[in-house]
């Protein structure tokens, strides 16, 4: 394990996966400071913030109980749309299908499950934290305080925030910091003005030493601290300048089931600021993610699918997923029906199969046979998804196409033509097609081979 010592981070100049420390503010500001960067939206939240993305202004507003389905059509950056027309075509349509893969609901964004453990855990290993400056502050009362909005405005809660922040600084007791950092979770779980009294309080850089810990429970809590205060557009930027890209990938590779998942997740939300997701492959995100493809629990697989589905709308990521072996087990995926994971799947093999060499993989391990099998008995929505991953498999490929033929695709895709929906009647339509084109073709080659014969 790496020792807290190892988390400084480099300025960024030595790297694509190293941020400036040199930039966050130390932790325990004063009130009026915090209410300073409150009242003043338009103010960074740290001297090395980033400009907001244009694109991630709602993905992470409303995302489900488990933050597993996120509205795919807006994860994509249009240089993942291939060049040639045809597979412009099946990638477009593949991001009007993903449209329907979820709906946005009320966030419960502790998606481990596992807070009020780690709350009690917190509260019988620590001895109560107070802050210095109101020793009145007990940082216990927070596992009983109600923290809806009427019951606990800001100004109740501010002495908490920064109670919680000094009891994160580097000179504390491990106990003291473990039990800071969950209640920093616990405080950034549902309301969006927490989130942004936390981010300007100076916690997040006191937190990302902790990704690195080796005590499970202290990485676990940083992380999914991260992951809530990450909900908030100006702590995105506050956490990437606080350098957290590599900590948290470490702690994707090394931490807990939960931790894993977590981190797989706040890698997602800080990829909705587009330059972040070249560091992030950069930083060796892509082989942990693919790792929980066939390790991690249902949950665990949903949400490095959506990750690697967001990060891959670089070619260079694609390139490193189809390296570290995705899409073996994204081909199984495929056949796991009814876990949500089949449909997520076979959108990231699509966008994979966008490029030469995952073409060829998707081939290699057996993906025309498995999409040919969808199209034939999986559910309406799933035959859609397939239909759309064969057509980016075989717009620009004869060889794909001839293999399509040999799998007996016709007979199901002229079915999928007459009864699908209308998208997949016109995507049906559109493969047989190539199909009709590749026949032809391949007759004009045999009467042409006929007749040499013949002239001979």
């Amino acid at each position: 394990m790496v020792s807290l010592a190892g988390s400084q981070i480099l300025s960024p100049t030595h790297g694509p996966c190293t941020s400036s420390s040199s930039s966050a503010r130390r932790p325990g500001h004063s009130m009026r400071t915090i209410r300073s960067a409150l009242l003043h939206p338009d103010s960074p939240p740290g001297p090395a913030s980033r400009p907001r993305d244009a694109d991630a202004d709602s993905d992470m507003e409303n995302l489900t109980d488990s933050v597993i389905d996120f509205r795919l059509s807006e994860l994509a950056h249009p240089a993942a749309v291939a060049k040639s027309s045809s597979a412009n075509a099946a990638a477009t349509d593949m991001l009007d299908l993903s449209r329907g893969f979820s709906d946005y609901s009320s966030f419960n964004s502790d998606i481990s499950g596992e807070l009020e453990r780690l709350a009690a855990a917190a509260s019988a290993s620590a001895t109560p934290a107070r802050s210095d400056t109101d020793p009145a502050v007990d940082l216990n009362d927070l596992e009983s305080m109600d923290l809806s909005e009427a019951a606990s405005p800001l100004d109740r809660v501010e002495p908490f925030v920064l109670a919680c922040v000094r009891a994160l600084a580097p000179d504390s007791p491990p106990d003291a910091r473990r039990g800071a950092a969950a209640r920093i979770r616990l405080l950034a779980k549902h309301r969006t003005d927490i989130r942004e009294l936390v981010g300007a309080s100076g916690a997040i850089p006191a937190l990302v030493p902790l990704l690195r810990s080796t005590d499970p429970v202290a990485q676990e809590n940083a992380v999914t601290a991260l992951l809530n205060l990450s909900l908030e557009d100006r702590n995105r930027s506050a956490i990437t300048a606080a350098g957290a890209i590599k900590p948290l990938v470490y702690a994707l590779r090394t931490g807990t089931a939960p931790a894993k998942q977590n981190a797989a997740c706040a890698l997602l939300s800080l990829s909705g600021i587009e330059d972040n997701r070249a560091t992030i492959g950069a930083c060796g995100a892509v082989a942990p993610l693919v790792a929980l493809l066939s390790a991690g629990s249902t949950r665990g697989k949903k949400d490095a699918l959506t990750t690697l589905y967001r990060l891959c709308s670089a070619r260079r990521n694609k390139e490193r997923a189809v390296s570290a072996g995705a899409v073996l087990p994204l081909v199984h995926l495929i056949g796991e029906r009814g876990t949500g994971t089949s449909e997520k799947a076979m959108v990231v093999l699509a966008s994979l199969a966008s490029i030469p060499e995952g073409r060829d993989a998707v081939v290699e391990a057996g993906g025309i046979p498995a999409l040919v099998e969808t199209i034939e008995d999986g559910p309406a929505r799933e035959k859609e998804f397939a239909v759309v991953a064969l057509l980016q498999l075989c717009s620009e490929s004869s060889s794909n196409r001839a293999l399509l033929v040999r799998e007996g695709a016709i007979p199901p895709l002229v079915a999928l033509s007459q009864s699908g929906s209308a998208r997949a009647k016109h995507k049906a339509e559109t493969l047989l097609g190539y199909l009709r084109e590749q026949r032809q073709a391949g007759g004009c080659r045999a009467g042409l081979g006929a007749a040499t014969s013949m002239a001979r």
